[in-house]
C-alpha cells in the first residue's frame, strides 16, 4: 500500500512537471514589430540562417529601455533556411522561437522560453538546454536578450 502511494506521488509530481513545461498557444505575433532581416552564415553557427525578431509593445519599450523588459513581454524570433540558389531570398521557415518575461521562471532568468516548429507546433524543446544556458552566458547583462533596438532599424537609421 505504501508503495502504492510513492508511486502514484511520483506520477502525479512528474504529470504536474510535464504540465508546467509545456509550451503556451503561439501569440498572434505577426502584426508585432518586426526587425531588418539577420542573416548568420557561419555554418556551425546554432543560428545559421535568416532571423526576424517580433517584439510586442511591452518588449519594444524593454528595447528602448536598455533591455530592461517589464512583465509579459514577449519576443519572438523566425529561422528560416538560407535558399542556396539565391540568398537575397528566405528559404523555408524551420523554427518559431517564443521568449516571454515571466518571473516565475526562476530556472531561467525570468524568462519562459518555447519552440515551435515551422508550423507552430510546441517541438518539446528544453528550455535550459537549449536556450538559458547560452542566453545567461553571453547575454546575462542584457537581461538575458541577444538582441536590442539597432535590430528594429534599417541601417543608417535614427535611433
Amino acid at each position: 500500500m505504501r508503495k502504492t502511494i510513492v508511486i502514484i506521488t511520483l506520477l502525479i509530481l512528474i504529470a504536474s512537471l510535464a504540465f508546467a513545461a509545456k509550451a503556451p498557444s503561439l501569440p498572434k505575433y505577426q502584426k508585432w514589430e518586426k526587425s531588418v532581416r539577420k542573416v548568420v552564415n557561419d555554418k556551425k553557427s546554432l543560428f545559421y540562417g535568416i532571423h526576424y525578431i517580433y517584439a510586442d509593445p511591452k518588449a519594444i519599450k524593454g528595447y528602448k529601455a536598455g533591455n530592461r523588459f517589464p512583465e509579459g513581454s514577449q519576443v519572438i524570433v523566425e529561422h528560416f533556411n538560407i535558399n542556396a540558389s539565391d540568398s537575397s531570398n528566405d528559404g523555408s521557415k524551420n523554427m518559431i522561437v517564443l521568449m516571454k518575461k515571466d518571473k516565475t521562471q526562476k530556472q531561467t532568468g525570468g524568462w519562459l522560453y518555447a519552440g515551435y516548429t515551422a508550423k507552430g507546433k510546441a517541438s518539446g524543446l528544453d528550455p535550459v538546454k537549449n536556450c538559458f544556458e547560452c542566453h545567461q552566458k553571453e547575454v546575462a547583462g542584457r537581461d538575458y536578450v541577444f538582441s536590442g533596438i539597432a535590430d528594429f532599424q534599417p541601417k543608417g537609421a535614427k535611433q
